[in-house]
């Protein structure tokens, strides 16, 4: 007969000075990122007399809204309506989050579960492409661009953001992980290449695409589509909140309600797809 062995879990021995210096660590560190936000928020609620104040004070005394009420006069003053800038924004940071995570997963399958002659020098290519800044590739894109016809249009942001390498990588590894017994058993059911992918690879790794969603989101939220938009009526709201908070002393208030707004909307984004991503990270191991 074989013998059984019994692993025993073992418990990691810390003491308490260890474990309170531990919290306190992560205490201080915890207050320190919370910092900037904490003054964002008191920023974009403080008067113009507290925000000129010398020394600066971290917590508003009289809270008031007029900082956002300067903030959407100054936008309704603008031949352009507010609403039209939010469309802009809402169809560039759709488009180019969807289409990036359904790109980079339908690549990142073949990738990584296909064998065909040329599959690593392609993802080689993907990897080094991820070397290099976007400064160094801003003139290809745009000579691109202008060859596709497609500049002054909401494609020329979409488009360019559909192809980052990153999300692809980042598909890719999580895919790898996957047991090729789950794809093979649906094929001898019957399925279809793209029913394994859709039914089978996409649901195992939903933390990868939604990880993905989050940074990619967060990215076309902050484009201000300057270098390849022209007319005023296609712009995104970035654009316009920029040149609000450019207007100098006069706008000081309208601009921290700028920064308030622009830091808050990916962070609602964030904290919306968080528990997803950390439930499905504690669910979605699997092995051979």
């Amino acid at each position: 007969m074989k013998r059984m062995k019994i692993f025993k879990t073992q418990k990691l021995n810390r003491s308490v000075a260890g474990n309170g210096l531990l919290f306190f660590l992560m205490g201080i560190f915890g207050v320190l990122m919370a910092l900037p936000l904490v003054m964002i928020v008191n920023n974009a609620l403080k008067p113009l007399d507290e925000l000129f104040q010398y020394p600066p004070k971290l917590f508003v005394r009289n809270p008031t809204l007029d900082n956002f009420v300067d903030l959407f006069v100054a936008m309704n003053s603008s031949w352009v309506p507010f609403s039209r800038y939010l469309l802009n924004t809402v169809i560039i940071t759709v488009g180019g989050t969807v289409g990036h995570v359904i790109l980079a997963s339908l690549a990142a399958y073949p990738l990584s579960k296909h064998r065909f002659k040329g599959r690593d020098t392609l993802f080689n290519m993907v990897v080094l492409s991820m070397m290099f800044s976007w400064t160094v590739t801003q003139i290809p894109n745009y000579m691109i661009i202008s060859w596709l016809g497609i500049n002054n249009t909401y494609l020329a942001l979409i488009l360019p953001a559909c192809s980052y390498g990153m999300g692809l990588y980042l598909m890719k590894q999580f895919i790898d992980q996957l047991p090729n017994s789950l794809m093979e058993s649906a094929r001898l059911d019957g399925a279809s290449e793209f029913r394994v992918f859709m039914t089978i690879v996409m649901p195992n790794v939903k933390p990868a695409w939604l990880t993905l969603a989050i940074f990619q989101f967060q990215q076309m939220w902050g484009n201000t589509g300057a270098m390849f938009l022209r007319d005023e009526e296609l712009k995104p709201l970035q654009f316009a909140l920029q040149q609000i908070a450019a207007g100098g002393t006069a706008r000081a208030g309208a601009s921290a309600a700028v920064t308030f707004i622009i830091a808050a909307i990916p962070i609602t984004f964030f904290l919306i797809c968080q528990s997803n991503v950390l439930e499905t990270m504690t669910t979605s191991g699997m092995k051979e």
